[in-house]
């Protein structure tokens, strides 16, 4: 059945993505491809398979419902986490599949220990530390009953990992409080190899604090936004790309989704008449239209109404009128030759011209993550360059 819209998945700016982001890591890091919210939108079951191509093997979740997707096409060589919500009666289950998940309270770590004593099997586990994001994290108090637990079940657990999460790595303004968490992090650490517990990771670094502060990377990182070719932020590009002087010139990541779609309609519309609901756009010539399958219930937010703009013909048509629930529709007046059928790119590149996800963005006043992941995931994903082989 034809879609409204589609996704297209870049396999060969992929490959570039993550072939520069091991540089920067380097050998003795583990790469953890975190791909939660749908793979940010870009198709959890559809991601797997590609990054799998390129190398990577483990993989991070937000739950255990996403967990079950990944399980479905992940080969078996590949590792995964669940970095938050597990409940405890899906304990068992993660366990048996050799999921390893985050513990940042006592009463999933006492119910990890019967679950892992009802399956005669060990339960791989990440302790969370709190050190100053103040969500989720064992604090002090808790530690201490945590290690007690532990040391009296250690035929039960296998710590998989120390971790915790800085408070927004992206900006600048947060700097102090990345280094304290750093500090606090290390400290912490220390006092749990006093105690005999050693993990085989410990990762605290996201994608922006893997470019920004190269000191967190440890021996594992977490990259997410970065893998899609999307940076956390312009100050962490500026940085990567400028730093005193500039260190290179073309973009080393390149976004790998585009999203298109084709047009349902045209038709002319007299002067001084209004476009579609309400009376927000009114035509002042013989103005030429084209009725697009696509509005806000596809993601393509209400707030683009007489100030988003789309690619027909490799040229720009904004959208006027008020972004209905189905469809929204964009004025082609200057664009030739627009008929029934023909592509339209919300996101990505046509001719020479471009959509970026960031621009994309900027005008819904979002940020990259939010656009992303509330693009549907009953949009059909599509990969070009496959035929690029690793």
């Amino acid at each position: 059945m034809f879609q409204t819209s589609y996704i297209e998945l870049d396999f060969k700016a992929l490959k570039k993505n993550i072939r520069y982001l091991k540089k920067e890591i380097g050998k003795m890091v583990r790469f953890v491809s975190v791909i939660k919210g749908n793979a940010y939108g870009h198709g959890i079951k559809d991601f797997i398979p590609l990054a799998e191509a390129c190398g990577i093997d483990y993989f991070a979740v937000s739950d255990a419902y996403e967990a079950e997707i990944a399980c479905s096409v992940l080969s078996p060589a590949s590792e995964l986490m669940i970095m938050g919500m597990i409940d405890n009666s899906d304990l068992e289950w993660a366990i048996e599949k050799n999921i390893s998940f985050y513990i940042f309270e006592l009463d999933r770590l006492e119910h990890t220990i019967l679950s892992s004593k009802k399956l005669n099997k060990k339960a791989r586990i990440h302790l969370e530390l709190e050190t100053g994001l103040n969500r989720t994290g064992f604090e002090n108090d808790e530690l201490e009953k945590a290690l007690e637990l532990i040391k009296k079940n250690r035929e039960q657990l296998f710590i998989e990992g120390f971790c915790t999460h800085y408070a927004g790595a992206e900006n600048i303004a947060n700097y102090v409080r990345i280094h304290e968490q750093f500090t606090s992090f290390n400290k912490i650490k220390r006092y749990l190899n006093e105690k005999g517990i050693y993990p085989k990771y410990h990762h605290t670094a996201s994608s922006a604090a893997t470019l920004l502060y190269p000191q967190t990377r440890m021996d594992m990182v977490r990259i997410g936004i970065a893998q899609f070719g999307l940076w956390p932020s312009k100050e962490t590009k500026i940085y990567q790309l400028y730093d005193g002087e500039i260190k290179m010139f073309r973009d080393p990541l390149q976004q790998i989704l585009q999203w298109k779609s084709n047009i349902m309609d045209t038709k002319s519309v007299k002067p001084a008449k209004f476009i579609s609901y309400g009376d927000s756009f009114l035509t002042t010539k013989q103005t030429r239209i084209a009725t697009v399958p696509i509005g806000y219930f596809h993601g393509f937010r209400r707030n683009l109404s007489n100030a988003g703009f789309v690619l027909i013909g490799g040229r720009k048509a904004p959208v006027i009128g008020i972004v209905n629930m189905n469809v929204f529709i964009v004025d082609i007046s200057l664009i030739p030759d627009v008929k029934k059928g023909d592509e339209v790119v919300l996101i990505g590149k046509q001719k020479k011209n471009k959509i970026t996800v960031a621009s994309f963005s900027e005008l819904t006043n979002s940020v990259n993550y939010e656009l992303l992941t509330r693009l549907p995931a009953e949009i059909p994903r599509y990969v070009i360059n496959k035929e690029m082989h690793v």
